[in-house]
This record gives C-alpha cells, structure tokens and sequence, in this order.
C-alpha cells in the first residue's frame, strides 16, 4: 500500500467533492459533522458526513518553489533549507490568519520579509494549494541521503549554552549563542551546528522564562494566566494541551492474563472547548513517539480508531492546532517532532517549570480520568495508603485493548456530554457553537481533514535510516522485505560511490509488524511487512523487553530467530506460571476462551453501552470495588 497526499480538505458552499464513487457540490455546511450536498449524476440532495468525503481530483503533489511537483520527506531538508521554509511561512501567517486581506496588508508582509509582493503571492499560493510548510522550501538543495540530524552531543552543548549565556542577567544576544556553542564543539571536537539551527532552538525557549531569568520579572508578569482562562484559548484548535499521566491500574496480557504493568496515558485536550482531541495509550514512559503519535491522532478522523475499538459514539474532531501546549519534558524537544509540528503549521509552546497552573485544563482532565480509573479493577490507586489490603496485581483482569476500550468510551459518551463547570456547557456543545456558531458568536467553520491520514500519522512516527541489502531491510535485529526494495539492494550513496545509500523507514511504536519505506523513486511511503510473514506482530514496547531479555542472559549474538523462540519460551513460562496460579485460573474461568480475531473486530454491543449507564449495575466502571473518592494524580 502506497499513502500520498499530506492535503488537508477543506469544505466550503460550491465546492465539489467525493463520496465513494459519486460526485457532489456541497450546498450546506449543516453541522460539525455534516453537509448537505447536491449528486451531480441524480441532482438529488443528500446529507453526507464529512469523514466520508474526499478530494473530487486526485491531483499530483503540488508544484514547490522550484517547480518540482514529488514532496520529499520533512526530515530530508538541511537545517538551512528548512529554516528558510520556516521564514516563509512566518512571512504569509498574518495573511492566512486575515481571510479578508488587503493589497496593502500583503505588501506590507512583502516588505518585512525583505521580498517582492509577488514573491509573497506566489509563497501563499503554494501553501494553500499544499496545506503544509514543506512546500515552502527550497528544493534545490537537500539533506544528504543517510545524513543524520543533530547528535546527543551537539543537542547538549546547546542546550548548555543557552542555560549559561542566554538565560543570564547579562543579557547576552543571541549571537553570543552562536559563538559560544561554535566554540564549545570546536574545543570537545564535535561536528558544528548551523548558526540558524542554534537560533532556532533560541526561539524556542519560553519567553517569560527568559525574561525572569535575566531580571526582568515585572516584563514577565504579561505572561502570567489568569484564573479560568487560558491567553489565545478563544476558537476551537486554537491552543492544545498535551501530558502524560500513569493509568492506575494493572493491565494483563491478552493471551494468559497475567499483570504486565501500569499503562502510561497520552492526552491532548481543546482548551477552548476541553474537548479530547488525541489519546495514546502504552506501557512505555512518556516519550516523544508517544507525543507524536497522540498529535496525529489529534490531527485525523477518529471514525475508523472508534470502529477498530468497538465503541460506539460520535468524536467528531480533527484538524490542525494553531499552537500545542506542553510542560517542560524532552518530549516534545525530540527534532523529529518539531519538524513534524511545523510542517503543518503547528507552534509549540512550553509550559514555565515554575508555574503549574498552566497546565491546569489537562491535569483535570486527568484528574476526571484518575477517578474513573480507580472503579476498574487491578486499580493502584493514587495513595499507597489506600492500597492497603488490596492486590492490584491479583484483582487485574483488564488486557491493554480492554482498558482503552473503556476510557475511549468514557471520554466519548460521558465526558464530552457531560457539563463542564468552567465553560457552564458540554464539551460537545462548545466545541459546535465554536465551528458553527450562534446568535452570539460568528463559528471558525469545519475544521479542514486530511485526505491521506495514514500519511499524516506517518510524517509523526519515529524513523531510522537504513541500507537495504538483498533479505530486505534489518531493524532491531528484525528484518522486512517486500519487492519494491529490490531496486536498491546495495546502492550505493549517490553523494559517495564508496559508501552504501540509506533509505528513510518509519514505524508504529504499537505495532512493529510492517514498516514504512519512504521509496525515493517518487517520494511516496510503501508498505514493507516481517520478511517472514508468519511471525506475530508485537510492539516496540515488546520488543525492547525481549532485547533486555536475551542481553541478561549474555547473549552477544541475537538475531530475528533468537528473537521469536525466546518471544515463545517466555510464553511457554508464563503459561506454566498460570496453571499454578489459583487466582489466575479463577480468571480464566471466567474469561471466555482466547480467540485469533482481526485487529478491528468490536466487542459485543450488549459489554459495552454507547452511553452513559442509567445504574451503576450498568456502568462499565463500576466494579466490584469501593471507589477512592478524593483523588489526586500521581506525577
């Protein structure tokens, strides 16, 4: 399978647009969800849900600034090339934030970018036809094939030299930055950084934390939030907040139901609405595939994640953030993720270390979710006080699917229904007033989808870079092959004919089954599975622990083979473990039978309620367990 497009589509009156194989003018725009549109074969109206539309064209990548028409991945744009994307793109923001602009507006944006207003035209002709920054940059000169972006190394000296120079009383321009970190890897011989690339990270830095740090706390205060608002917070997508929190509760493996863990929970929640955009689930510490792969959901439709899950519900929410909000972590720090946020116009904000009211909107978001948390059974609770006389590990029944199941369910149909007391309404219902509006307030409109949404997900996955030789392609000591590597087994780099080419891989951390293959023929991902495809999928998260594994035993010599048998035999222990175990034969019993299903089956409807249970008999989360009543999160 080959994913494309990186467009977003957008919907207006007039515009002409697909369903399935039919044709149609869009009429009406009815809903957040909906639009009224008129078949172009039957002239018959229809109301059709937005999730099911698509471009009317397939249309060719767009045509870049220099006339070639294939996208190349966003990691394969030097740090100059980029930056000058970047430049660009703050250049047409005012713009494309003023839908009603002026000739004078636009040439008053032409003249502080230093270029002529057609220049400036044509840069936003291009984004708009493209829907994404990369169209901005520069094509004629790119990343080296198997060049690699910044090392640990380098990362480090800047950030060292940002905290000793930069963040200072003495306030020292940026400049003296530059200098400093040149200086510093020329002393510990490592490889120099681009000026703009230490700029850029400059940039970045929270500007009320600069100012305090340099004395200037009076300044500072212009950034303080004030209780119940949020500064920029005002229209649906405008700001997005993003943590982390430990789930707690015990999960079990799906196939013996044996504890593996605490789950770790990703959320990215609409400050304007408080609506849930984006949700990942693992068992993995917070790290920045995880921040990743939430922010793509965020960015999709959540339909077809619904479907996969078995709940049922309306999540009508997608779109890009004008700005993502996040504390102080290394998550979001990750290079990867940084391009990825701006390649869709995406700012990153942090949150000051010393001021945690600023993350005030996700934390009780999380707050609401530790306490529904704490009904399931297998819960940790939050106080090691109020685990006393209670087995977590014993009580656990809840597999990873099952636990994401039910806080999927709890988000849809109960959360985002149910009043909010700092809005005075549901998240549902502010979220349909901001992109539709009533009497009072104009809507900002549908937010725009994307066409391809693997494609999105894709440019957010973590990636290696590898050569290909002829079993295919080896990473983590599994290997995947499929046809269309053939042509580059063994290339050479065409920038060093003595040295092998490599070639851009992504993967889903929760799923390492297949991998993405960026195919340099036409810049397109291509789909390449287990060259053994009668291995079982796993996680990354799995993976690594079996690596652990067979490192402790003193294995110097592991490959895919060692892997799978060692994936087996851990298997075969714990299967021995449940037999001796009396609990856990107990909840054998009372678990139906393990069964080879596809990833998207749905569980039985009459397990699962689509609303809010009328009787705690018929909550999903209420158990056979004394709920803790005053929680607070472990962080």
């Amino acid at each position: 399978m080959r994913f494309v497009s990186k467009k977003f589509l957008a919907f207006q009156i007039g515009q002409i647009v697909r369903c399935g194989e039919a044709r149609y003018e869009i009429t009406h725009l009815i809903s957040v969800d909906s639009v009224l549109a008129r078949n172009l074969e039957t002239a018959q109206s229809e109301r059709l849900r937005i999730e099911s539309l698509a471009s009317a064209e397939i249309d060719p990548a767009p045509v870049s600034a220099d006339g070639s028409r294939n996208e190349r991945d966003i990691t394969q744009y030097s740090e100059v090339d980029w930056a000058e994307g970047q430049r660009r793109f703050e250049a047409i923001k005012p713009l494309l934030e003023n839908p009603i602009r002026s000739r004078a507006s636009a040439e008053q944006a032409a003249e502080k970018a230093g270029v002529h207003v057609a220049t400036l035209y044509q840069w936003l002709r291009l984004y708009q036809a493209a829907g994404h920054v990369s169209a901005l940059v520069p094509h004629k000169r790119g990343r080296k094939p198997g060049t690699r972006l910044l090392t640990d190394a380098q990362e480090a000296v800047i950030e060292k030299a940002i905290e000793d120079v930069y963040l200072h009383k003495q306030r020292h321009a940026k400049q003296d930055v530059v200098d400093e970190v040149l200086r510093r890897c020329r002393l510990g011989k490592i490889a120099q950084p681009h000026p703009n690339t230490v700029r850029n990270r400059i940039s970045v830095v929270d500007p009320a934390l600069v100012l305090r740090r340099r004395g200037q706390r009076d300044e500072a205060r212009k950034y303080q939030a004030f209780p119940r608002q949020f500064p920029g917070a005002d229209y649906p997508l405008a700001v997005v907040q993003i943590d982390h929190t430990p789930g707690d509760v015990m999960l079990v493996d799906d196939v013996h139901r044996l504890p593996l863990g605490r789950p770790w929970v990703t959320l990215a929640i609409d400050v304007f609405s408080r609506m849930v955009v984006g949700i990942y689930i693992s068992l993995e510490a917070p790290n920045a595939a995880a921040v990743g792969m939430c922010l793509a959901q965020a960015l999709c439709s959540k339909r077809e994640y619904l479907a996969s899950l078995g709940v049922e519900g309306e999540w009508t929410v997608w779109g890009a953030m004008a700005t993502v909000h996040s504390d102080n972590g290394r998550d979001l720090r990750s290079e990867s993720i940084a391009r990825a946020c701006q390649e869709y116009g995406i700012d990153i904000q942090w949150r000051p270390v010393t001021q945690p009211h600023f993350g005030g909107h996700i934390e009780r978001l999380m707050g609401t979710a530790a306490k529904e948390l704490h009904k399931l059974p297998g819960t940790t609770f939050s106080n090691p006080k109020d685990r006393k006389g209670y087995s977590s590990e014993d009580e656990a029944v809840l597999t990873m699917k099952e636990f994401e199941q039910l806080l999927v369910d709890f988000i849809v149909n109960v959360y985002h229904e149910r009043r909010h007391d700092g809005i005075g309404m549901s998240p549902q219902r502010k979220w349909s007033i901001g992109i539709s509006g009533d009497e009072n307030t104009p809507g900002t409109g549908v937010p725009p989808i994307p066409e391809d949404p693997i494609r999105v997900q894709i440019d957010f996955m973590p990636y290696e870079e590898r050569t290909i030789q002829q079993y295919g392609v080896q990473i983590d000591n599994i290997r995947y092959y499929a046809p269309e590597l053939d042509p580059y087994v063994n290339a050479e780099d065409p920038e060093n004919p003595k040295a092998k080419r490599a070639f851009l891989f992504r993967r889903n951390p929760r799923d390492i089954s297949k991998v993405y293959f960026l195919d340099p023929k036409d810049n397109i991902y291509v789909t390449i599975p287990y060259q053994n495809i009668g291995l079982p999928p796993m996680s990354l998260w799995e993976l690594r622990e079996i690596l652990k594994h067979l490192k402790a035993e003193g294995l110097k010599d592991i490959n895919e083979h060692r892997i799978f048998e060692a994936l087996e035999r851990m298997r075969g222990r714990i299967a021995r473990a449940t037999a001796k175990s009396k609990a856990a034969r107990r909840k054998a019993a009372r678990m139906p039978p393990p069964k080879n299903v596809p990833k998207a089956a749905c569980i039985n409807k009459d397990e699962l309620p689509s609303r809010p249970a009328a009787s705690p008999e018929a909550d999903p989360f209420a158990m056979a367990i004394k709920p803790f009543e005053e929680v607070s999160l472990v962080r």
